[in-house]
């Protein structure tokens, strides 16, 4: 059992910000309080540091795109087909390469990381902890939300045959989700009857809990039009919806707002690297939150490493998102979007023992991180 005894506790729930005590055992916080007993404990004291939950990026590519490699460890696009919703995230995963124990160094200690942007519909993203070699052993959910993509990138990946406009992406996500409800149908008709199945289809099968509204569509729109295409298809076809980027989101922030879907901000610490970015700017997030869009804030990483996703908060308070606020937007937020809140995202008796510690502010680029634990388990000790 381990105590960290008298540190600025950011409990990311009812209980607030306080000075006291976090107690864990066999993977999960036992203990959030003052002057908690020291018996059994190995006692780490964090007088003047902070202790937070440990850190979640909603959408990223990590362990999917390695470091210090070309083709060999790329494996975030599937470009061989602008509909491969069939294939999954977690058979691309490398939990072995190095970004995932700089992302834990970061206190950054869950993902959701997925296919690119390349697709129309891109596949599955997983849910998993970073930390750990069998990617089977970190996951908490295999496959949590269907990747479609908007705007440039289908463009220019298909442009030689299949798609040169807009149109046409919306055209191909609205075709495949018909055939679904089609594929459905069918298979309801034909109950237990094998014979009156319709042909298996691996593409269809894996659309099928879109449409339950098991799993959202995680949509990547950067432009405002295209957040609005999206909107449009998902309450054309009544399915859940994360916005993805959403970097002109602040444009149509009254829009945004009435559709109820949550909005993953970023990233927004690179250049506007592409026509659709000439809008890019940290101010996104705090006008979103403002109106009341639940946000929380992304790196995509390699586009941004993976462990500056505190970094990125910190710059969204700089550009007006309250402090607080921002701090949600990488814990509790997320943690809520994805459907994973009952284990992580705050700082509660009975949820996974996610922990950072760090010796300052930790959006203040000065400040280390002391500590990380995932799962009760010291990952990277400062």
């Amino acid at each position: 059992m381990i105590l960290l005894k008298n540190g600025t506790v950011y409990t990311m729930d009812e209980a607030g910000v306080f000075v006291g005590d976090v107690k864990f055992d066999q993977g999960k916080i036992v203990a959030v309080g003052k002057d908690l007993s020291t018996d059994g404990c190995e006692v780490i004291d964090c007088t003047g540091k902070n202790i937070y939950p440990g850190f979640i990026d909603g959408h990223s590519h990590l362990g999917m795109q390695e470091s210090s490699i070309r083709f060999e460890g790329d494996d975030v696009n599937e470009m061989s087909d602008p509909l491969t919703p069939h294939v999954r995230a977690i058979d691309a995963l490398n939990p072995m390469d190095e970004t995932i124990h700089n992302a834990a160094c970061g206190g950054v200690t869950t993902v959701c990381s997925g296919p690119g942007s390349a697709n129309v519909i891109g596949g599955t993203f997983a849910i998993w902890k970073t930390n750990g070699h069998v990617i089977d052993k970190m996951v908490i959910n295999p496959m949590a939300a269907m990747k479609c993509a908007f705007g440039e990138n289908p463009k220019r990946v298909y442009s030689d045959n299949k798609i040169k406009t807009r149109m046409q992406t919306a055209a191909y996500l609205r075709e495949t989700l018909m055939k679904t409800k089609e594929y459905m149908a069918k298979k309801a008709l034909a109950g237990d009857d094998i014979s009156k199945q319709p042909a298996y289809d691996m593409k269809l099968e894996a659309m099928i809990p879109v449409l339950e509204k098991k799993i959202p569509l995680k949509t990547h729109a950067h432009r405002a039009d295209d957040i609005l295409t999206a909107l449009r298809i998902a309450r054309e076809f009544d399915v859940l919806m994360t916005l993805d980027h959403c970097t002109e989101g602040h444009l149509i922030v009254d829009e945004v707002k009435a559709s109820g879907f949550p909005a993953f901000v970023g990233p927004s610490l690179t250049d506007k690297s592409k026509f659709e970015l000439k809008n890019l700017t940290f101010a996104t997030a705090g006008i979103l939150n403002k109106a009341g869009v639940k946000i929380a804030l992304i790196t995509d990483a390699p586009v941004i490493p993976q462990e500056y996703l505190p970094l990125c908060a910190g710059l969204a308070c700089k550009k007006g998102l309250a402090e607080m606020e921002a701090l949600k937007a990488i814990t509790i937020n997320p943690a809520e979007i994805l459907g994973i809140a009952d284990r992580v995202g705050s700082l509660t008796a009975g949820k996974d023992a996610d922990i950072v510690v760090s010796d300052g502010n930790i959006f203040n680029t000065l400040t280390n991180v002391n500590y990380t634990f995932i799962n009760g388990e010291k990952v990277y000790q400062f």
